[in-house]
């Protein structure tokens, strides 16, 4: 089973390399059963095989999803009519509010990790602000650092300004202008074992994942008349 991962990642490249190439209907019709044999099929393998260990990893319930290769052009206008990577996630824990995702992808030259939470909404996003400006802000925030130390990166800050009721010199101002929380690396490919790659990228990150997640019920609760 292991083999049939560890194959995804160049055969994943080169069909998206070629797509580039040549990103028309006319082009994917005629090797649609190239990509259900060798990237739809071995990527839902790969998530389902991850799901019951990034569960047990977590503690948590998890669920998966694969995205869809073509884009809804009535959003994408402009667009390629297809994606040319191929983009999976776990949800675990899956039943909370919002989920914590756990990402792959396989970009045309370079395959990336990920994890943590896309975008912090209505009162989660108030908690999250909380959490951050409470006893847990540090802890959050030295975790942090230690994962940009390891070479992790994150996306830019939604915000120029920090949010009211918050100074602009408050000690977490760079976490605090975020909506959403997510780390991201390069994952180097090995030879052999990519499923357990992906899994011990994810290992690296799951203490401040967890440490996030109890700051934000931890922030619910106190929220709770």
């Amino acid at each position: 089973m292991s083999e049939a991962f560890d194959r995804l990642v160049p055969e994943a490249q080169d069909f998206c390399t070629r797509l580039a190439a040549d990103n028309t209907r006319d082009w994917y019709a005629a090797h649609k059963e190239e990509y259900h044999a060798h990237l739809k099929a071995p990527a839902e393998l790969l998530l389902e095989t991850l799901r019951p260990k990034i569960a047990a990893m977590t503690g948590a319930d998890c669920s998966t999803r694969l995205f869809r290769i073509n884009r809804d052009l009535r959003f994408a206008r402009g667009l390629p009519p297809y994606k040319d990577h191929l983009h999976m996630l776990w949800y675990s824990p899956a039943s909370a509010e919002p989920p914590l995702a756990w990402f792959l992808g396989i970009d045309r030259d370079r395959v990336r990790i990920g994890a943590g939470y896309m975008q912090f909404e209505g009162a989660t996003l108030l908690h999250w602000r909380t959490a951050l400006a409470g006893p847990a802000g540090k802890d959050i925030d030295d975790g942090i650092g230690a994962m940009l130390a390891q070479g992790f990166t994150m996306r830019d800050a939604a915000l120029k300004r920090v949010p009211p009721p918050y100074p602009q010199d408050h000690p977490r101002a760079a976490l605090l202008k975020r909506k959403g929380l997510t780390l991201w690396a390069d994952l180097p490919v090995p030879a052999r074992g990519f499923d357990q790659a992906v899994l011990a990228s994810f290992a690296l990150l799951l203490p401040l994942m967890q440490r996030i997640r109890a700051a934000l019920g931890q922030a619910s609760r106190d929220d709770t008349p």
